[in-house]
């Protein structure tokens, strides 16, 4: 899956916001926003996305929290909310537009309606039956070529002697 062209790194409104320093970790590496989401486990793209569909002072306490939460390193754990403060500023004014959830395909037979949503959450599953069925299917197909394959090939097995070797024994 690749990914929308605002969450792509060469092209993303969350650029300057992800790529903006925190400050320089214990190791005296450069600490970005990018990196020190990550470090926490956290998706950094949706997480922008997220801190920038809220109100300004919501993200700020939002980031200071998560700043509050990494190792210190050049920087002190009270000095959290002034980071936030600054990066706050590299944040778009709002989010790209939410990814599109796709329409159910499904199709209840004679109705012409969609399905119950209750059938979509049995849809992995019944891909996934699907797909061994198709699985095995192909592989008995192929077992049954090489049979006959196999049994073009053989000698042949017949016991009696063809017609012109039984004249020639006769004579």
């Amino acid at each position: 899956m690749t990914l929308r062209p605002e969450y792509s790194l060469g092209h993303s409104a969350y650029n300057a916001f992800l790529h903006a320093e925190i400050g320089e970790d214990n190791n005296g590496t450069r600490l970005t926003v990018l990196t020190a989401l990550t470090r926490l486990g956290v998706d950094p793209w949706l997480e922008a996305a997220r801190l920038a569909d809220l109100p300004r002072d919501v993200a700020i306490t939002a980031l200071a929290a998560a700043i509050a939460r990494l190792p210190e390193g050049n920087w002190k754990a009270a000095d959290a909310e002034a980071i936030a403060m600054r990066l706050a500023n590299f944040l778009p004014t709002h989010s790209s537009a939410p990814l599109a959830q796709p329409a159910p395909r499904a199709q209840s037979r004679g109705t012409g309606t969609a399905a119950a949503p209750a059938a979509d959450a049995a849809t992995p599953s019944a891909i996934r039956a699907k797909a061994n069925l198709s699985t095995w299917l192909l592989w008995g197909v192929a077992m049954v070529a090489l049979y006959f394959l196999f049994q073009q090939m053989q000698p042949d097995h017949n016991l009696e002697p063809s017609t012109s070797e039984t004249t020639t024994t006769q004579e």
